[in-house]
C-alpha cells in the first residue's frame, strides 16, 4: 500500500483544470500542496494564477519565469537537430515539457515534498513526457495524476465540482471550449472540439499568433540572422538574448502569416491526432539554420545529421529528453556545429520565409571549383572519369552477369 503522500508539488496553469485538481488534492490526499506556475513566455498574465492559488488556501507559491532558460537550454539544442517530428512539427509543446517537470522536480527537492502532480489527461502525449523526467531526475518520487484516478470524466462534472467548492469559473468554460490551447515562446497550438474532423479546415479564430498568409503584407520583408557555433546570437544586427530573439522572430513571423501548420499526427500513446500549430520564430529560425549549414557542413556531416535527425525528434515528440540516448546524439549533433557560424539572410512573404543568401568565414562554398567560367586549373575535369567508371563497376559487373 501506497505511503499517504505529505506534500504534492503541482504544475499550475491557473486555469478550471488544475485548479479542480489543486482542491481535489486537498480533499483526497489530505496532504500539504505547493503551485509551481512556470512563464515560458505563453502570453498571458500569470498574477491571476498566484491569487487563485492564495485563495484556495496555499501558502507556498513558486512562480518563476523560465523563458531565457527554455530557449538557451533547450529549443536551442533541439534546433541545433534541425529537429522536425514525421518531418513537419517543430515539437514547441514537447519540447516545454522536461524543462517545468525539471523545475517541479528542484521545487520537490527544496520544499521537501514527496509527490509531484500534472494536470494531463490520460490520452495525451504529455503524461509521459512529464513522468519520464520526474523518473529520470528522481527516480522514488511520488507522481499523482488526477486524470487517471478521479471520476470527474465530464466537463460537467468538473463545472459541477467547480461551483461546489467556489472555484471562479471563466464565462467561457461554462460550456464546451472550441479547443484547447497549449502556448509558450516557441509556439501555440490548438487541437480537440471544432478540430477534431481532420477533413474541416480551420477557422481563421483559431490562429492568433499570425495573420491569414492572403492578409500579410504585399511587400517581402527581409531578415538577416548572425550564428555562431549552431545558435541565432543576432537579428538584423543586434545582439539579443536566446529569448528576446525568439520573439522578435515570432514578431516578423506573425505578421507575414508564417508557421501555420494543420497535422495529424502519431500519439505515442497509439493513437492519431489532428493538431493546429503556428510557431512563426521557429520556422524562420529552421530555414535560417539549414542554410548557414548548407554552406559550412561538410557533405558526410550534414548527411549523417539528417540521417540521425528523424531520431532525435521522436525521442523530443515521446519525453526521453534527459535519456542518455538524446544526450548521446547531442553531442554529435554539437560536434557539428563548431563552424557553423555566419549570416543568413532570409525572405518573409506571404506565409513563405525562404532563403536568399548566406555567407560565413567557415564557408566550404569554392567558387573557383563550381564556376561554369574558367577555373584556372582549380579542378581536373578528367578526373571525374576514373571516379564515375570505379563507382559503375559493380552495376557493369551486375549487368554482364544478367546478359
Amino acid at each position: 500500500m501506497d505511503k499517504p503522500v505529505k506534500k504534492v508539488v503541482l504544475a499550475y496553469s491557473g486555469g478550471l483544470d488544475t485548479s479542480i485538481i489543486l482542491k481535489w488534492l486537498q480533499d483526497t490526499y489530505k496532504c500539504e500542496v505547493v503551485t509551481f506556475t512556470a512563464d515560458l513566455g505563453q502570453g498571458e498574465e500569470l498574477e491571476p494564477a498566484r491569487k487563485k492559488a492564495q485563495m484556495l488556501g496555499i501558502k507556498e507559491i513558486f512562480m518563476d519565469d523560465l523563458r531565457e532558460e527554455f530557449v538557451r537550454d533547450f529549443v536551442m539544442p533541439m534546433f541545433r537537430a534541425n529537429a522536425l517530428y514525421e518531418g513537419q512539427y517543430l515539437l514547441g509543446t514537447s519540447i516545454a515539457r522536461p524543462l517545468i517537470a525539471k523545475r517541479q522536480i528542484e521545487i520537490a527537492r527544496q520544499v521537501g515534498a514527496d509527490a509531484v502532480c500534472h494536470g494531463a489527461t490520460g490520452k495525451g502525449n504529455d503524461q509521459v513526457r512529464f513522468e519520464l523526467t520526474y523518473y529520470a531526475l528522481e527516480p522514488n518520487i511520488r507522481v499523482i495524476a488526477p486524470w487517471r484516478e478521479w471520476k470527474l470524466d465530464s466537463r460537467t462534472k468538473l463545472i459541477d465540482f467547480a461551483e461546489k467548492h467556489q472555484i471562479p469559473i471563466a464565462k467561457d468554460k461554462r460550456g464546451e471550449a472550441p479547443f484547447s490551447v497549449d502556448a509558450n515562446l516557441l509556439h501555440i497550438s490548438a487541437e480537440g472540439k471544432v478540430l477534431e474532423d481532420p477533413w474541416n479546415e480551420p477557422e481563421e479564430f483559431v490562429y492568433s499568433r499570425t495573420v491569414a498568409p492572403e492578409k500579410a503584407p504585399d511587400q517581402p520583408e527581409y531578415v538577416e540572422i548572425e550564428f555562431e557555433k549552431g545558435d541565432p546570437v543576432a537579428v538584423n544586427g543586434k545582439k539579443l538574448s536566446p529569448a528576446a530573439l525568439l520573439a522578435e522572430l515570432n514578431a516578423i513571423g506573425g505578421r507575414h502569416g508564417i508557421g501555420r501548420l494543420d497535422l495529424v499526427e502519431n500519439r505515442f500513446v497509439g493513437m492519431k491526432s489532428r493538431g493546429v500549430y503556428e510557431t512563426p520564430g521557429g520556422t524562420i529560425w529552421h530555414v535560417a539554420h539549414r542554410g548557414i549549414e548548407s554552406i559550412t557542413l561538410d557533405r558526410g556531416a550534414m548527411h549523417l545529421k539528417d540521417e540521425l535527425m528523424p531520431r532525435y525528434a521522436e525521442l523530443v515528440y515521446y519525453g526521453f529528453w534527459f535519456a542518455p540516448e538524446r544526450e548521446m546524439l547531442q553531442a554529435a549533433i554539437d560536434k557539428s556545429q563548431e563552424n557553423v557560424s555566419g549570416t543568413v539572410r532570409v525572405k518573409c512573404y506571404k506565409g513563405q520565409a525562404r532563403v536568399v543568401g548566406r555567407k560565413s568565414p567557415k564557408s566550404l562554398y569554392s567558387l573557383a571549383h563550381v564556376t561554369f567560367e574558367e577555373d584556372a586549373g582549380a579542378y581536373n575535369q578528367r578526373d571525374a572519369e576514373g571516379f564515375i567508371k570505379l563507382n559503375a563497376l559493380r552495376l557493369r559487373l551486375a549487368a554482364a552477369k544478367r546478359k
